[in-house]
C-alpha cells in the first residue's frame, strides 16, 4: 500500500495508488469554462498529472510553475495540474503567474471518484478530502508508465525523474 505524510504524520489514502504498467482510470475533470475534461482528451499523447493538495500553498505552486517551464519543451505531452481548488481559483493563480503551458484540473465536484481510482483522495489528517501530492505519467495508448506518489506532501515531486520517463 502506498504511503504518504503530511509533516511526518501518516496521512491514509482512499483507494490504491495507481501502478506502473496498469491502464489509466478514465476520469472526468472540470476545466476553467467549467466544462469536463476526460482521458479521452489526452489520447495519442503523454499525460503528466501533476497532483497536488492546493495551488495556494508554497510547494503546489512551484510545482506548477516548474511543470509549465518543462512543459514547454516536451513534445506530444499535456501536463495536467489537478488539484480540488475551484476552477475560478485555478483561473486566477495561472492568470497571475503566467502559466500557459499546463492545463488546470478541478476534482471539486461531488460525484468525482478520481481521487480513489487514483489512490490519492487523503481521508484523514488535516488536509483531509484534499488529493495527496503525485505525478503519474500516462502513455498515448493509455499505459501508466510512471508514478510517484511524494512521501512527505510538504516537499516537490522528482521533477528530473518524471522528465526521464517522457524520454
Amino acid at each position: 500500500m502506498a504511503k504518504t505524510a503530511f509533516q511526518g504524520t501518516p496521512v491514509t489514502l482512499a483507494g490504491e495508488f495507481v501502478q506502473t504498467g496498469a491502464q489509466a482510470p478514465d476520469f472526468s475533470l472540470v476545466k476553467g469554462d467549467l466544462s469536463s475534461f476526460t482521458l479521452a482528451d489526452v489520447k495519442g499523447k503523454y499525460a503528466l498529472l501533476n497532483i497536488f493538495p492546493s495551488m495556494d500553498t508554497g510547494v503546489c505552486a512551484a510545482s506548477v510553475r516548474k511543470f509549465n517551464q518543462l512543459a514547454a519543451q516536451m513534445k506530444d505531452t499535456v501536463v495536467l495540474a489537478i488539484s480540488k481548488d475551484l476552477p475560478f481559483a485555478q483561473g486566477r493563480f495561472c492568470a497571475a503567474e503566467g502559466i500557459e503551458n499546463v492545463v488546470s484540473l478541478s476534482d471539486y465536484r461531488y460525484t468525482s471518484d478520481f481521487g480513489e481510482k487514483y489512490g490519492v483522495l487523503m481521508t484523514d489528517g488535516p488536509l483531509c478530502g484534499l488529493l495527496a501530492r503525485a505525478v503519474v505519467i500516462i502513455n498515448p495508448e493509455g499505459k501508466v508508465v510512471y508514478t510517484e506518489l511524494v512521501p512527505e506532501i510538504t516537499q516537490e515531486p522528482n521533477y528530473e525523474a518524471a522528465l526521464a520517463a517522457l524520454k
